[in-house]
């Protein structure tokens, strides 16, 4: 679906209609419609004569779009197909291809740090409710997604440490289990405190995906309905700033460490 988005919005920038798309490629237009509906592939050659229809330059990004047209990777999410909804393995599949992963989280402890049964309490408290099955589905999901992540820069409000997503044990192997992630090589984990001023970044609670190129960033926010995937470059110039500056208001790692042990010592 990213690629589809990246091909359309080379067409409309080019000021072409998908019929003359079509006829520059020599295809139907049902085709070009189809591939960028993410509903067909496109072969590399196939793509690099689109770009230069487009008159794209940019051979970075090119390529980029092209190792995204040509992978054919099975992954691991895949075994969670028709049992997860769709957000999760978008998600996963992102993750795989990410150069970089940054989160800023507000009321819960980010996925890629939660314990077990700190993850099975979030997944348990969801309306409408979910069935044990649903719950440990999610739960397994989750584990394995954090298997898979070597390096992260995370971001999390005092509220999140504080709030007791499940009971006083939980809450307690939660904050000893930051503490330990914290000292881990490739995590960079900072605390936000209620105590700092003038703080303006509760609305930017955020993943923020790094691609192999600029362009190919995405943004993951929560919403109702499940994750909302954010990816034009005006929107995720806005999310790259706000990202810098709730990092920038942060406790260091080092006092964040000791903030969230003296959090774990209170309970």
């Amino acid at each position: 679906m990213r690629l589809a988005t990246e091909l359309r919005r080379l067409r409309e920038a080019a000021d072409l209609t998908s019929r003359q798309a079509a006829a520059l490629l020599g295809v139907s237009p049902t085709q070009i419609t189809h591939i960028e509906s993410g509903l067909a592939g496109v072969s590399e050659e196939r793509l690099r004569r689109l770009a230069s229809h487009y008159v794209c330059t940019d051979e970075e990004f090119i390529d980029a779009l092209v190792a995204m047209a040509t992978d054919r990777t099975r992954g691991w999410w895949e075994e969670y197909r028709g049992l997860l909804p769709t957000s999760f393995l978008d998600l996963s599949e992102l993750d795989h291809h990410a150069t970089s992963h940054r989160e800023v989280s507000i009321v819960y402890v980010p996925g890629l740090l939660q314990t077990e049964d700190y993850a099975r309490a979030v997944f348990s408290s969801r309306t409408p409710q979910l069935t044990s099955e649903e719950v440990e589905l999610r739960v397994r999901h989750r584990m394995t997604r954090q298997e898979r992540i070597t390096s992260c820069d995370v971001v999390i409000h005092e509220a999140a440490l504080r709030i007791r997503v499940g009971d006083r044990r939980v809450a307690r192997a939660q904050l000893a289990h930051l503490v330990t992630l914290s000292e881990a090589d490739g995590i960079t984990l900072r605390v936000v405190p209620f105590d700092l001023d003038c703080f303006s970044g509760a609305s930017s609670a955020m993943t923020y995906l790094g691609g192999a190129v600029p362009k190919l960033d995405t943004v993951v926010r929560d919403v109702p309905h499940g994750s909302a995937f954010i990816d034009s470059e005006a929107q995720l110039r806005v999310f790259g700033t706000r990202f810098r500056k709730v990092e920038e208001v942060s406790l260091d790692p080092a006092r964040s460490r000791d903030f969230i042990h003296r959090l774990a010592k209170e309970l």
